[in-house]
Parts: C-alpha cells; structure tokens; sequence
C-alpha cells in the first residue's frame, strides 16, 4: 500500500449479486482506506460495474455487507430495499461513463442541483464551490452552456465536477473515458490523476492499465464475478502472480 493511504475508509465483505439466474458476484471481499484509489479491473462480464453500483446503492446486493468507517452500513439480506442501501450515498459520489447530464439544465445547473436540491445547502455557498471547480477542470467559460454544446470530454469533465460538489468521501468512476473519442481521453484522466495526488479516496473501474499503474496504489483483478488478485498496483500490473491476470494484463498493455 502507498504511504499516502490511510485508516480503512470502505470495507466490502462477502458480496453477492445475481440477476435472475446470472450470478454476477460470487463473494467478493475488498477494503479501501483514506487517500487510496483502488483501481478494479478484469474482462467485461466479470462483475465490476456491478460492485461499483452496489457501493452506491444502485443496485441492491443479494447478501454481504458494505461498510463505511463510522456509518452507514448495510448488510444485505432478501428484505434490503434500494432505499435502505441509498444510505452509501451519503459517504460516496459516482462518475458514470455516460455523463448523465441533465440536457435542459446548463453546466452550473448540472452540478449546483444536487447540493442545493438534496443537501439543501446554501446557495451562497454552493455557487462558490461550484465556481472554483469548474475553473479547477478548465470549465469556467462554459457555466451557461448546456451539454450538447460540450465535447464528450468537457461532459465527463462536468461529470467529476458534480460528484465532487458533494463533498463525499469516496469517488467512484465507472469506465469514465469509455465512452470518449480518444483524443479527449487525456483531459479527463489528467483530471482524475490530479484529484489522486491530492489525496482523494477513489474507486477506478477502467481498462486503462497504463493509467491505473501510474495512478492506483492498489488494484483488483476480477473475473467470473471473484475477485482473482489484489494487491499493490506495481505488483499486479507488472508482474502478477495468477495466470488468469497475467493473460489479461498482458493483452490490454501489450496488444501487438
């Protein structure tokens, strides 16, 4: 673990997730400390989005627990309900591959709607905050546009800028550069290794491997909906241990 991290922030203990009969997570166990970002990875279908959905209460896991440092907690069991885990919200902030903007609200619309809406703060003070970070993304000029006039890239960016008016804990990105042209693909990963080096807990589901071993202090490797290998970044990126991560580490960072 890098020295940068901290006391466990999120611990996520024996989860399960089946969709009918599809059984997407078969027991998988992961801690996140303070200052960490854990970088999740493995082949499409094994079970990443859904774990990152579960953290968020977006989907509600068949059993197991998710567990926050001093609350909330949820264990799962046939009686949980979406409004029960919605709780995980409190702690935690998501950034979806799809942007998710609202077409009919502006940029300062977009991100100030939540804080003012459903944390009910102070307009004063959510309109300060939002100023200040999206001059932070490079942004400022665009507070009154709205998102069709944006470039994929400055959406996503938005994106961040509206999980971070949250003020959560804990980041959660789900694929964010997937849906992107490849040109715009650095600006919002420049933005995600800027928010790392100071100090924010995040969750990375990516298939940039370059980027996560330059960013992550720790990844997991899932496939089959099992967590394969966990450890710290450089080790299972550059020399892991099972064969199945090597196979797949090999073919995402060495294509030719």
């Amino acid at each position: 673990m890098s020295s940068r991290t901290g006391a466990p922030l999120l611990t996520v203990t024996d989860l399960h997730k089946s969709f009918g009969a599809n059984q997407v997570l078969r027991g998988i166990d992961f801690t996140i400390h303070e200052g960490e970002v854990l970088a999740l990875i493995g082949p499409s279908g094994s079970g990443k989005t859904t774990a990152l959905r579960c953290l968020n209460g977006l989907e509600i896991a068949n059993q197991g627990t998710i567990a926050f440092a001093g609350g909330p907690s949820v264990k799962f069991d046939p009686k949980t309900t979406k409004k029960s885990a919605s709780v995980l919200r409190d702690r935690s902030a998501m950034v979806f591959q799809g942007h998710h903007l609202f077409p009919h609200l502006t940029v300062l619309q977009n991100v100030s709607i939540g804080p003012l809406e459903v944390q009910r703060r102070p307009k004063a003070e959510v309109m300060e905050q939002a100023a200040t970070l999206l001059d932070r993304v490079g942004l400022s000029e665009k507070a009154s546009a709205f998102p069709s006039s944006l470039s994929g890239g400055q959406q996503q960016r938005v994106g961040i800028v509206r999980a971070l008016m949250q003020k959560p804990d804990l980041l959660l990105f789900d694929e964010p550069t997937s849906a992107l042209d490849p040109e715009l693909v650095g600006e919002v990963l420049s933005v995600i290794k800027e928010l790392a080096s100071e100090g924010w807990s995040m969750l990375l589901v990516t298939h940039e491997l370059a980027f996560a071993r330059d960013v992550a202090d720790t990844v997991v490797f899932m496939d089959g909906g099992y967590v394969v290998e966990h450890g710290p970044a450089a080790q299972v990126l550059r020399s892991p241990s099972n064969p199945r991560t090597q196979s797949f580490v090999q073919r995402l960072l060495n294509p030719f």
